[in-house]
Parts: C-alpha cells; sequence; structure tokens
C-alpha cells in the first residue's frame, strides 16, 4: 500500500481552521501532521485539539525541525504578504506547497515562486476554490450541454458589508478587500470566456483614509466580444457575491456564498404567464438547494469546493505533476488580470 502523504498547516487563520485543516483531515490519501503558526501558542492549541504529533511557534520554516524529516507538503494559510518567503522556504526544503489566494503580491513575485518550485522539482497548487464549487460545476455542465444557447454577456457582483468577518491585515494590500477577494472572481471569469480576457476599462471610487474603494467596476471582452464585467460595492449593507451568465435561451445565476445555482428560461414577451413562470422557477430552485445547502452550512460543511481542491492537490502530490486548473501557471494568468486591473482602478483614483 501507498503511505499517505503527510501535510503540514502553516498559518492558521480562520481560512485554515475552517476549511484546509478540515478538508485535509477528511482526505483518505493525506495525513496532517503538525502545524505551524507565529502567534503565542496557537499552534499547540491546535495540535493538541486534533491530537497532532507536530506544532511549531515560528514565522519561519527553517528554525522548524521535524519539517525536513516529518513532512512531504504544506498547505500556507498565512496573510498574503507571506506567500512567497514561506513557498520559497518550503521548496528549499523540497516540500510540495499548496496556498491560499492572492497567490502572490506582485507577478514578479508569482514567477520566483513558480521558477523556485520548477527547480526544486516540487509541485504548487493554489487554492482557487468556487469553480469546484457544487453550483459551479452545475453551470459549466448546463454550459457544455447549450442550455444556456450562446453567451451574450457574464456579470459578476459583489456586494460586501464592513460588518462581516475580515481578516485585519485586509487594508495594507493594494486596493486592500478588492486585492484580498478579486482573484475568486477572476479565475471564475477567466473559466468562462474564449480566448481570454482583454481589459476595456476600470474605475473605483475611492473611500476617504481607506485603501479598499467603496466602488469598483472593471470591464473585459473575449475574443468572441462578449463583455465581461465585475462590480464591487465595499460599503453595503449586504454580503452577496454572485456571477450571472446570460445566454439567448436562458439566464443562469450563481450565488457564490450559497453555493446555489438557478438556471431561468428567457421570459419571451415578459407577458403574466412569463413573470409567474419565472418566479417559480426562481423560488422552486432556491428552495431545493437552500434546505440542504443551509444544513451543511449550519454543520460546517458547506466546503464550497475547498474538498475537491484537496483532492486535487492530493492527486499532485502523488503523479509529480501541477493540476492545470490550480497550478503556477494558470495561478499566474489570474494574478496577471488582478494586477492589471488593480493598476487601472488605483489610476482612476489619482486626483
Amino acid at each position: 500500500m501507498n503511505r499517505k502523504h503527510r501535510i503540514a498547516a502553516v498559518g492558521l487563520g480562520w481560512v485554515a481552521l475552517h476549511r484546509h485543516i478540515p478538508a485535509l483531515l477528511r482526505h483518505p490519501d493525506l495525513e496532517l501532521v503538525g502545524v505551524v503558526d507565529r502567534h503565542t501558542g496557537l499552534a499547540a492549541r491546535i495540535a493538541d485539539h486534533y491530537h497532532l504529533p507536530f506544532s511549531a511557534e515560528a514565522e519561519s520554516l527553517s528554525i522548524v525541525p521535524w519539517l525536513a524529516d516529518e513532512v512531504d507538503a504544506i498547505t500556507i494559510g498565512a496573510p498574503p504578504m507571506a506567500h512567497r518567503t514561506l513557498a520559497c522556504e518550503a521548496f528549499a526544503l523540497h516540500k510540495h506547497v499548496l496556498t491560499e489566494k492572492p497567490f502572490a503580491m506582485s507577478v514578479t513575485e508569482g514567477e520566483a515562486m513558480r521558477q523556485a518550485a520548477q527547480e526544486a522539482g516540487q509541485t504548487l497548487s493554489i487554492v482557487h476554490n468556487f469553480q469546484f464549487s457544487r453550483a459551479a460545476l452545475k453551470l459549466k455542465r448546463d454550459l457544455a450541454a447549450g442550455r444556456l444557447g450562446p453567451i451574450a454577456r457574464v456579470a459578476a457582483v459583489q456586494l460586501g458589508n464592513p460588518r462581516r468577518r475580515l481578516p485585519a491585515w485586509y487594508e495594507t494590500l493594494p486596493l486592500g478587500l478588492f486585492y484580498d477577494e478579486s482573484p475568486h472572481f477572476f479565475y471564475l471569469l477567466d473559466s468562462l470566456a474564449k480566448g481570454g480576457l482583454t481589459l476595456q476599462k476600470a474605475h473605483g471610487v475611492a473611500d476617504d483614509g481607506k485603501n479598499t474603494p467603496r466602488l469598483a467596476h472593471i470591464l473585459y471582452r473575449d475574443t468572441n466580444g462578449t463583455p465581461f464585467t465585475i462590480d464591487c460595492d465595499f460599503t453595503s449593507t449586504l454580503s452577496e457575491w454572485h456571477v450571472r451568465v446570460t445566454g439567448d435561451k436562458a439566464t443562469a445565476i450563481l450565488d457564490i456564498f450559497r453555493d446555489i445555482y438557478i438556471l431561468l428560461p428567457n421570459d419571451g414577451a415578459h407577458g403574466a404567464t412569463d413573470i409567474l413562470r419565472t418566479s417559480l422557477y426562481a423560488i422552486t430552485q432556491h428552495l431545493a438547494q437552500h434546505i440542504p445547502n443551509g444544513l451543511s452550512l449550519l454543520r460546517g460543511r458547506l466546503d464550497y469546493g475547498n474538498n475537491e481542491i484537496i483532492h486535487r492537490f492530493a492527486t499532485a502530490l502523488a503523479s509529480g505533476q501541477n493540476d492545470p486548473l490550480i497550478g503556477a501557471d494558470k495561478a499566474l494568468a489570474v494574478l496577471k488580470l488582478q494586477h492589471e486591473a488593480t493598476q487601472a482602478i488605483q489610476e482612476s483614483l489619482l486626483p
């Protein structure tokens, strides 16, 4: 029998504790053996909770003695400013890496991480998880089956309530929360585009004294000329993330936070029966997914594609080959979109 790949979780923030670690523990081919965090006592408490043999309080992997012989790979849940350093330290120790988004703080950093992985002969994977959520997979199946018809428009909308749970460090990033969260929209929209996305325009509305803008708008077109937009409101009274795909046969709505997918047929003349039919389809599809997903959310088992990320990482470890959907090449393409948009929005905010 093949032995399990031994994993250490590095950086024990909310995502690591509620997404990475539960998914790692559920995977039959992986064994979580240790945790590392810079905060006093945190790693020891988590190791004790999960009965793990190893823990360390450290900012650098080079001073963690058990990593060299007891670990095959690490996951990185630390803030994005630390991703490059931690990943490159892991590659120097000949460890595989799965890191959270944002992948890196610049394209140059991302390229350096990819090169370090290649030189060490290790795999580098990135947590671009929402593309594997149940709702996103339903959307892709319907697109492949032609149920929407030719695509005329793709629109992503982010409403962010500043009162929700947010990382303490996000305002230190360029454009703050936009930089931290926008990779999700870039990889989702890029996966729907034909021949990639070309930036048409981007602008933002500043929020006085903050790196995070009040509003951001980005317009792309793919090689078919189809418009793709991202609209963000970071001062909303709601927290909602939606992607809407409009075809000539139907419109699909991806509710990211609830992991709900709704397909609504073309309502034609928009007569009374058309309106009632659309309402009925929307309500029944929403309720059919809302109840099981709500129960999963209450149990902490609504994983938003993280189980698939861990499965693909485990497969990459076994094969020695990067997964094309979560590997460094794809992550660099997403990072380039992110930095192009970030720069354009920053320039629009200049007085």
